[in-house]
């Protein structure tokens, strides 16, 4: 199966060694001295110590993946960067379960983990993707809660 270097998915079918093993496969993995993975997770608790049931995701899936399109682009472009691969889950996801997968590969540490992290960043902050955060007391969509971040 070919992997595209994005994309959101509707349940769990990619799964983070199949990037991995994409991105070893690709043209300028010669180029590349480390490949720098973030894989987020469906946390147990809330920020005030709530046990979750379960997150649910939306998207705008059309308008999403080309965000995504978009940002790993503009990531592949700074300076010793190979590629960049992100893809996102939605629907339910249970606790420990995989949400999100962002993948650097590039020629050194100190110019993969801060494409790594600002990757990150902009997905939260540009592509529609939204969360409904399902506790024992209630259900909410987190970006209405104002919550935030550290």
């Amino acid at each position: 199966m070919k992997i595209t270097r994005v994309g959101i998915h509707s349940k769990q079918d990619i799964t983070i060694e199949e990037i991995l093993r994409e991105v070893r496969e690709h043209e300028d993995i010669g180029k590349a001295g480390m490949i720098g993975c973030f894989v987020g997770i469906v946390r147990g608790v809330t920020d005030e110590g709530e046990k979750v049931k379960y997150l649910e995701y939306e998207a705008y899936e059309e308008v999403a993946e080309e965000k995504l399109r978009e940002i790993a682009g503009k990531m592949s472009k700074k300076k010793g960067i190979v590629d960049v691969w992100i893809h996102h889950i939605i629907g339910r996801r249970l606790t420990g379960e995989d949400v999100i997968y962002v993948v650097v590969a590039g020629d050194h540490r100190y110019n993969v983990f801060p494409v790594l992290e600002e990757t990150v960043e902009l997905v939260k902050k540009n592509v529609p993707i939204w969360k409904k955060e399902v506790t024992e007391r209630e259900s909410y969509w987190v970006h209405r809660k104002n919550k935030k971040a550290p």
